[in-house]
């Protein structure tokens, strides 16, 4: 018997749910050092944060890109010991469970690879309140395209009419928006109010525990009351 689609929201979970991205520029920084692209600053890697990996490095040094592989290589083992340092927003734990109690999924959209969820989930304590994820392996592009916000609402069985993502920057506004989903947006990332607004968030707060302060009167609360 095929169920009901059911209301949900797709998370985000670097610089959304984890305190991640600044980690994320200097682990990026490095790889283009290490790998003779002195010319890229930690504020282009800050302002391509949410593509996926070989494709940030296409949008920082082009098409034509010879080696975007062993900078994303050379990333991940980076990245590797500064995981130590990773900590979820305050209080995501308890908006992951409101939005469980409020009857809607709580599905992980992430532009990170499948082996991330390993961490990435126990450091957010989504273990009793994630019910999916879906990665970069599941989408031929990954953010800032809609595929992956589309494929993590067809994989989880979701009503796209009471569906809403969470993201953090641009690149999530512009998925979301591509994909047909109302976002809100947090500046938590380091991307403005203003930038986010004008890429086409519907809502945007501070923090996940700003936006858990105000959820009934979200657009989250307003998929869950349908």
């Amino acid at each position: 018997m095929t169920q009901d689609p059911r209301p949900g929201v797709l998370f985000d979970v670097d610089g959304t749910l984890l305190d991640t991205n600044y980690l994320q520029v200097l682990a990026w920084w490095q790889a283009f050092r290490d790998t003779g692209h002195d010319d890229v600053s930690m504020a282009d890697c800050h302002r391509a944060i949410g593509i996926a990996s070989e494709q940030l490095v296409t949008h920082l040094l082009g098409e034509d890109a010879e080696d975007a592989e062993e900078i994303s290589e050379t990333k991940t083992r980076r990245y590797e010991p500064l995981r130590e340092l990773v900590s979820a927003f305050p209080r995501v734990d308890e908006l992951l469970a409101a939005c469980r109690e409020r009857d809607l999924a709580v599905v992980l959209a992430t532009s990170g690879k499948e082996s991330d969820l390993e961490w990435m989930v126990p450091a957010i304590g989504g273990e009793d309140v994630v019910d999916g994820s879906t990665t970069s392996a599941d989408v031929e592009s990954a953010k800032p395209a809609p595929d992956l916000l589309r494929t993590a609402a067809e994989q989880n069985g979701l009503d796209p009419r009471r569906t809403v993502a969470v993201g953090d920057t641009i690149w999530d506004v512009r998925a979301a928006r591509d994909a047909g989903f109302p976002c809100i947006a947090l500046t938590c990332g380091g991307i403005s109010r203003q930038e986010l607004l004008e890429e086409g968030a519907d809502e945007v707060y501070a923090t996940p525990a700003d936006l858990l302060e105000h959820l009934d009167d979200s657009l989250i609360g307003k998929a869950a009351r349908g």
